[in-house]
């Protein structure tokens, strides 16, 4: 017994965790279930099994921790493979209401592609450990197989928001690896030549929503419904907001997707625009502080993990808060601990998780 308890400590590391960072999750994840609460119209049965999911994050999340970042670079290429065979199985075995998304595996679900979120980025900065940085164009044609293989696969289920956030939390570990400026300019002008290309890929509510974003007035009934009534609630929740549970357009169900992808909206009704800040000052602050940790880490493989998976964090914020204020199109992108979803809270945590393991092995205590 005392043998295996040894080699389990010499798997794992020091248990230690981020203090500040962990409180300002947990603040995070207990003003989510509250605004669930509200969305849910007092639905506990949603609100608990929300905390459960995220009671499974956070376990992963302490688990994670623990483990050293050198194994987790030696880990990458299996996590990276396993996460890509079930992204495979989707066409075949999936389920879903818009599309095969899900897997369901004997007492739950899961979603392949919200794992790919950390295995993408795990899997890049793996790649570029091992390699001469700032990486040249053999280097960059690799990433982006790595990168593209999955993002191409998320995309056709159809999961365009996912897509997206797979690709960018890919995208911004070759960033932070030092790629240099006229790379990321030239590949950024050709990226804007193809998306007319891009046009003829997308699905016919695909297009319908990017032209229903210039003019959601023009279909207030249809396709702009959803827009409009985000807008409304947002602006109806005024300074301070109508109070917690008291907002009516999603209560009275004239908001859609009120406990997902537009729960940002009810959150803006209940508690108005200090609300709303409070809430993005919350997310300003873990997003900071974890690049704070990322800058801090002992080698190069922490720094570009660490900081790929802070600024994923920042774009979901900023995709979902553009979309319910009718700033971006509508891509079915939740809010980070506050939209209902089980496989998207664990891999948030799971993040996070890494990032406290970058914490604990960091280049300098104290």
């Amino acid at each position: 017994m005392n043998a295996l308890l040894y080699r389990w400590r010499h798997l794992i590391g020091p248990p230690r965790v981020d203090i500040s960072l962990l409180l300002a999750l947990l603040a995070l994840i207990g003003a989510g279930l509250a605004v669930l609460h509200s969305a849910a119209a007092g639905d506990m049965r949603v609100v608990w099994s929300q905390a459960v999911r995220t009671g499974a994050g956070l376990a992963a999340l302490l688990v994670l921790a623990r483990v050293p970042p050198a194994r987790l670079r030696l880990w990458a290429p299996w996590i990276y493979l396993a996460t890509l065979v079930l992204l495979l199985l989707v066409p075949v075995f999936g389920t879903g209401r818009s599309g095969r998304h899900w897997l369901y595996l004997g007492f739950f679900y899961i979603q392949p592609a919200e794992l790919m979120k950390i295995s993408v980025p795990l899997m890049v900065a793996a790649f570029l450990n091992e390699r001469v940085l700032p990486p040249g164009w053999g280097v960059l044609l690799a990433c982006a197989a790595i990168i593209g293989v999955p993002t191409a696969l998320i995309a056709v289920q159809p999961d365009l928001g996912t897509a997206m956030l797979v690709c960018a939390s890919g995208v911004f570990v070759v960033f932070f690896a030092g790629m240099a400026w006229w790379r990321i300019g030239l590949l950024a002008g050709l990226a804007t030549l193809a998306a007319p290309i891009g046009w003829n890929f997308l699905h016919d509510y695909q297009r319908r929503r990017l032209l229903t974003f210039m003019n959601p007035e023009a279909d207030p009934l249809g396709d702009g419904w959803n827009i409009i009534q985000s807008k409304i609630a947002v602006g109806s929740g005024g300074t301070w907001g109508k109070g917690w549970g008291q907002g009516t357009q999603s209560r009275l169900e004239f908001l859609p997707e009120h406990t997902t992808d537009f729960i940002f909206a009810v959150l803006a009704e209940d508690f108005g625009f200090v609300g709303v800040c409070a809430m993005l000052a919350l997310y300003l602050f873990i997003i900071g502080r974890s690049l704070w940790i990322a800058a801090n880490a002992r080698d190069s493989f922490g720094r570009v993990l660490g900081s790929a998976l802070a600024c994923t964090l920042f774009v979901y914020v900023l995709v979902n808060g553009g979309m319910i204020t009718g700033l971006l199109p509508v891509v079915g992108v939740p809010m980070p601990l506050i939209s209902y979803g089980g496989t998207s809270a664990v891999t948030l945590l799971a993040g996070f998780g890494i990032i406290m393991s970058l914490h604990a092995h960091r280049k300098f205590r104290g």
